[in-house]
């Protein structure tokens, strides 16, 4: 069953941070089956807190959505998000016709 991955970007705290981040994260998904849905467009709040961004990633399944967030390439960089942003991210299970 395909896994999504969401993360929603609630404040940036240092772009430095994030900008290395940018540049890093993409190397990430070498080697993992990855495919961008949303990369921060264009967002319309209909309900709850308003947040900065927000980017969709799906994977054939959690296993390999898990596979490439606990990465050595990814912790790598997620270490600077962490360090340039406040974010909330999540695997959420898809449906599969």
């Amino acid at each position: 069953m395909s896994a999504y991955v969401v993360m929603m970007r609630e404040k940036t705290t240092d772009q430095a941070e994030m900008d290395i981040y940018a540049s890093q994260a993409p190397l990430a998904r070498e080697g993992h089956s990855v495919t961008p849905l949303a990369r921060y467009g264009a967002l319309d709040i209909l309900e709850g807190q308003s947040f900065e961004g927000c980017l969709i990633h799906r994977f054939p399944s959690m296993a390999e959505a898990q596979a490439w967030y606990h990465s050595p390439k990814y912790q790598q960089a997620v270490q600077h998000r962490h360090q340039g942003a406040q974010y909330r991210v999540f695997i959420v299970e898809g449906l599969d016709a």
